[in-house]
């Protein structure tokens, strides 16, 4: 293979888990500092980072209903209905109404959500 190159081999990137592990040792360091220079000091910074993380996964997780628009779902049988609620979940909007001459009855609409 003198004259010839080499096919370009690929190059490795480094993995999440490697820089999560790094972060955690730095977030470890951070918090025995913060023991050892005062214990108080140390409980409230574990108190405040846990509260962080809990307000960011609720967050995350929390998947709040999108505010009603002008446009409703137009199909017959959603005509003259009171509209019960309106649902976001992977890419559909799911409108549920009550039609007026039905009290125990629930009409279900479901609706693919425009980004």
């Amino acid at each position: 293979m003198g004259g010839k190159e080499r096919a370009a081999e690929p190059v490795e990137e480094p993995s999440r888990a490697a820089g999560a592990c790094v972060l955690v040792v730095l977030a470890g360091i951070v918090v025995a500092a913060a023991f050892a220079f005062d214990e108080a000091a140390g409980v409230l910074l574990v108190v405040v980072a846990g509260a962080v993380a809990l307000y960011r996964s609720v967050r995350r997780t929390a998947n709040p209903a999108p505010p009603p628009g002008v446009e409703r779902p137009s199909c017959r049988e959603c005509a003259g209905h009171e509209l019960l609620d309106v649902k976001g979940q992977k890419g559909m909007l799911i409108y549920t109404s009550a039609p007026p001459d039905r009290p125990n009855h629930t009409h279900v609409h479901v609706v693919r959500q425009e980004t």
